[in-house]
């Protein structure tokens, strides 16, 4: 497998990546306004990362209001192929307890108003949803996570919230008969975009 570049969207407490090489800070503007921040360009074993803060460097941006576009494109602009979105969730299930690493291949879109597709002024186009998740990507994060022996789950689903607010105990009670694993508010819609 050829290497690729590799775009990595930092969530809640993930302002900055350790352990780049090489590094520099890349301002990219985009026809959908600016990112959250600039986004820093390095390598780690000889492999090429783009490492963008979702929420901007010190978390200044709710989840509402993330230019969810801008971040997208800029990260394909600048070659990206695979997006890894980190973000902070909340466990729906009993077991999966903090600091357990889930990697969701389901989601469930709970938002509202959030611009989710490129295609506007006369352009129509529908994207398949049914398998939101690279699956070669999804096996590559799950070895690594095990190989340093954290605890990771591959698979499940991932509800979306608007935010900023929490759910409400109803919320939370009616998501979990849906099967729902973890309850974020960011993801959505990053892998719809990206």
């Amino acid at each position: 497998m050829s290497k690729k570049i590799i775009g990595i969207i930092g969530g809640s407490g993930l302002y900055e990546m350790e352990g780049l090489q090489d590094v520099e800070q890349v301002a990219v503007e985009t026809p959908f306004g600016s990112p959250s921040d600039f986004l820093v360009r390095g390598r780690i074993d000889g492999v090429e990362v783009l490492f963008l803060p979702r929420h901007g460097r010190g978390h200044r941006i709710a989840p509402s209001f993330v230019n969810f576009r801008a971040n997208i494109f800029a990260l394909k602009k600048l070659g990206v192929e695979w997006i890894i979105g980190v973000s902070a969730v909340g466990s729906m299930k009993e077991t999966i307890h903090p600091g357990n690493i889930v990697i969701p291949d389901q989601f469930i879109d709970r938002t509202s108003g959030r611009p989710n597709t490129f295609f506007h002024d006369g352009i129509v186009v529908h994207v398949s949803m049914a398998d939101p998740v690279c699956p070669d990507l999804s096996e590559l994060l799950f070895r690594a996570a095990t190989e340093v022996g954290a605890s990771v789950r591959k698979g499940g689903t991932y509800l979306c919230i608007e935010g900023p607010q929490f759910s409400t105990r109803a919320e939370s009670k009616l998501y979990r008969t849906w099967g729902v694993d973890v309850l974020g508010m960011t993801n959505i819609p990053e892998a719809k975009l990206a």
